[in-house]
């Protein structure tokens, strides 16, 4: 769904994306507009569906988790995706999941501590899934690139 916002909208959202945590005085200082506008913006963003909350992003690597790795699921019928998305929802490695076009039904970003690790959770944990048939594994070797759309 296409929803208008403003110029103002567009700065605010460019502005939060750079630092989720500034205060909205000092965007309201840096827009030309009250802090109570700032506020009324966003609350009107959020319930557009526009801005989706706010995350805390930690890096993996730093807590132990040097392992990111994309699998690629078969499942033996598409009408088994439903129940194998709930069974996968339960896999905390998982931290994305698509369901695609292609050679693949999913494709599924995992983080894991080791190669160990992983391949735990591809045997123990997501082949033993009813309906899936097999997967293939792509083992990232550096994330060159994380962003968010840039906002025009």
């Amino acid at each position: 769904m296409h929803y208008q916002i403003d110029n103002l909208d567009k700065q605010l959202l460019r502005l939060l994306m750079q630092n989720v945590n500034r205060a909205y005085t000092d965007i309201a200082k840096e827009l030309g507009v009250s802090g109570g506008t700032i506020h009324v913006r966003l609350k009107k963003l959020t319930e557009m569906g526009i801005v989706q909350g706010a995350q805390l992003q930690v890096n993996p690597a730093a807590i132990g988790y040097d392992v990111c790795a994309f699998i690629g699921v078969f499942l033996e019928k598409g009408s088994e995706y439903k129940k194998a998305v709930e069974q996968m929802r339960q896999i905390p490695e998982i931290v994305e999941l698509h369901y695609t076009t292609g050679s693949y039904s999913m494709f599924a970003k995992i983080i894991c501590r080791d190669t160990k690790h992983l391949r735990e959770v591809l045997n123990e944990k997501m082949q033993v899934i009813d309906g899936v048939q097999r997967t293939e594994t792509f083992i990232s070797l550096e994330e060159s690139i994380s962003r968010q759309i840039a906002i025009e």
